[in-house]
């Protein structure tokens, strides 16, 4: 301390002696809340990303860091580390004389402990004053904290390049391997890099790294860390570098679970504060969605496809997939995209009828083009989308059929708010205009995939929903774990009634338009299709996993009406994307039926305007309808919904 205010006074500076009157607060939390890298794992561990700010960092305590490292950068960095209190003064003297000669000033002379304080405390300005200053507060530093501590600190702050921070960090990039197994070649190698991480790095000059290495290894011979022998045993390795590139797997639903750890945690923590993130997400199912939708869509032009899978008994997100090139457009279609989901909501108003008493196989509607009075406005005109239609139909039949006319009278019966408020409890959260078309998924601005996947899980899991999670576990830096997924199935529809719609869209399977997606054991589905064929949807279950396809030109104006030489209808290529996925997703998965619930609905008589019977069997019909199709043969239909 002695001698730089002699020199600050030699020097007539009365900068320097105002800045040293007024230093920084050097406090225990300026170097503890050095920015560490986050990383987040799939359900199996792997990791699928690292986050970070601008530095690359994870802290590892001392004893984890191998002693050839600690002593290869004493060795070349500050040789009588453990003799001095902050300041070595032969160094400075030599640099001294250097800065006179030169006329410059040469950042010689810097101990570990000043070069922790410059990395934690300081600008890059390069001037006598902020030298003067971080002398200073070395020796305080010293006077407050161990020598094992700053060396700690010091190897965890340094920047080894290649946008490493720390040893963890660079042993990772350059290495492929954590800290804790550097050998003394590759711990010399890197006690090299921080003088000067561009000239010395083994990425770009392979002979000045060597050199660079060799010499450390020499120092530590010669200050008595190592044998000669072992020192020239360890000059004779070879380099071996891994090839490093930032892991970031599955980017859609990486910037998901991003998004909603910042809206948790804030960005400094989820960028800087070294979480360790568990997901739900199962990699063998991702490449399962993946491969399906490559496999169907492989032609130039085809339209895009988004995949996602939930487990009905947890709300785990076990799949999230988007056909497009993240690189190219970092818009998830899985999850932001909201599109019209067609006759896929046509199962959310048979929900709504089956709570008000409605029993599918015996309520009876007229399947034939019908004009609905509009209040305001001209009649809505429905029909179905080959304007064939069936005379009285059961709503199972219907379903099977996916009639338009038959479910836009039950809508009017049942009340659009009424389907509305089932869709919202099955899962559904985009907001829904409750307008008659909603019957056959004309909503206001769609819905997405997940959703979509959610609200059927919850008809899979007998009418209990759970939210749709992501992320399972997160783990501060210090272990303790600051959030554990804790399932919550909450009751949203009783389990008779999802267990009666769960019947017909399991008999949709076997013999109506979902019968192309039949998987040859228990499942229930259904398909969509907008009336443009901008939108074309497959989305079941089975008792183990919901699973939406969604497939359409992102920007949602192009009709898909010639695609591998046809139209795209939910019962082609969604049902077969989904066919293949779910076939791949449950092959090692024990077949079981759908549980019976505890308690059935009450079924009663269905009132309404447009509803013939309800509760018993059909009335004989003299309505004409297509002889090609008979009455209520779903089987002989087009699968075109």
């Amino acid at each position: 301390m002695t001698l730089i205010l002699a020199v600050g006074v030699l020097a007539g500076n009365q900068t320097v002696m105002a800045l040293i009157n007024d230093l920084p607060k050097l406090d225990e939390e300026n170097f503890l809340s050095l920015g560490q890298t986050s990383r987040i794992y799939a359900a199996d561990g792997s990791l699928l990303a690292e986050i970070y700010n601008v530095e690359n960092r994870t802290v590892m305590p001392l004893a984890a860091i191998p002693k050839y490292l600690q002593d290869a950068t004493i060795a070349i960095e500050d040789a009588r580390y453990f003799a001095h209190s902050g300041l070595d003064y032969r160094a400075i003297g030599r640099a001294a004389v250097i800065d006179v000669t030169e006329g410059r000033l040469v950042e010689g002379g810097s101990t570990i402990t000043q070069q922790l304080i410059k990395n934690v405390y300081m600008s890059d300005e390069r001037s006598f004053n902020r030298k003067m200053v971080e002398a200073v507060m070395a020796v305080q530093l010293e006077r407050s904290a161990g020598k094992d501590q700053i060396l700690e600190r010091y190897l965890n702050t340094i920047y080894y390049g290649e946008g490493a921070y720390g040893v963890e960090a660079a042993a990772q990039t350059y290495f492929g391997k954590s800290v804790t197994e550097l050998d003394l070649a590759e711990s010399a190698m890197l006690a090299g890099l921080p003088v000067s991480p561009s000239t010395f790095s083994p990425r770009r000059d392979m002979a000045s790294a060597i050199q660079r290495r060799n010499l450390i290894l020499q120092k530590m011979a010669d200050q008595g860390y190592i044998s000669q022998a072992i020192a020239d045993g360890a000059a004779s390795l070879p380099v071996n570098l891994k090839t490093y590139h930032a892991t970031l797997n599955e980017p859609y639903f990486v910037e998901y679970v991003k998004e909603q750890l910042v809206e948790k945690y804030g960005a400094k923590t989820v960028f800087e504060g070294g979480l360790r993130v568990d997901t739900s997400i199962e990699p063998g199912l991702q490449a399962a969605g993946l491969d399906a939708i490559r496999n169907t869509l492989n032609e130039e032009g085809d339209p895009a496809a988004a995949l996602v899978a939930i487990d009905p008994a947890t709300g785990f997100i076990r799949a999230m997939v988007s056909s497009q090139d993240f690189q190219q457009s970092q818009f998830n279609l899985a999850v932001q995209a909201r599109r019209q989901p067609g006759s896929t909501f046509k199962p959310y108003v048979l929900t709504a009828a089956v709570e008000l008493g409605a029993d599918p196989a015996k309520t009876y509607y007229m399947s034939k083009q019908v004009d609905i009075p509009m209040p305001g406005g001209p009649p809505w005109r429905v029909s179905t989308y080959d304007f064939r239609y069936f005379g009285v139909s059961s709503l199972e039949q219907a379903m099977l059929r996916s009639d338009n006319t038959v479910y836009a009278q039950l809508v009017m019966d049942v009340g659009p708010e009424k389907t509305r408020n089932v869709a919202e409890r099955l899962g559904i959260k985009s907001p829904i205009t409750p307008n008659p078309s909603i019957a056959l998924g004309g909503l206001g601005q769609g819905v997405s995939p997940l959703e979509m996947s959610s609200a059927y899980a919850t008809l899979a899991a007998n009418g209990l929903y759970v939210e749709p999670t992501a992320i399972t576990r997160v783990e501060m830096p210090d272990g303790t774990v600051d959030y554990q997924a804790d399932p919550y199935p909450r009751r949203v529809v009783a389990d008779g009634v999802a267990w009666t719609v769960t019947q017909v869209l399991k008999a949709d399977m076997e013999r109506g338009t979902s019968s192309k997606a039949n998987l040859g054991r228990t499942a229930a589905g259904k398909t969509g299709s907008t009336e443009n064929l901008q939108d074309a949807w497959f989305v079941g279950y089975t008792p183990e996993l919901s699973t939406a396809v969604w497939i359409g030109y992102p920007d949602g104006s192009i009709p898909m009406t010639n695609v591998h030489g046809g139209s795209v209808w939910g019962s082609g290529f969604p049902a077969t994307i989904w066919r293949i996925f779910m076939q791949e997703a449950l092959k090692d998965v024990p077949v079981r039926d759908f549980p019976p619930p505890r308690e059935m609905p009450e079924f009663k008589k269905l009132s309404g305007t447009y509803v013939l019977y309800s509760g018993g069997e059909a009335p004989v019909s003299t309505t004409p309808r297509d002889d090609a199709y008979g009455p209520g043969n779903a089987s002989n239909q087009p699968h075109g919904d």
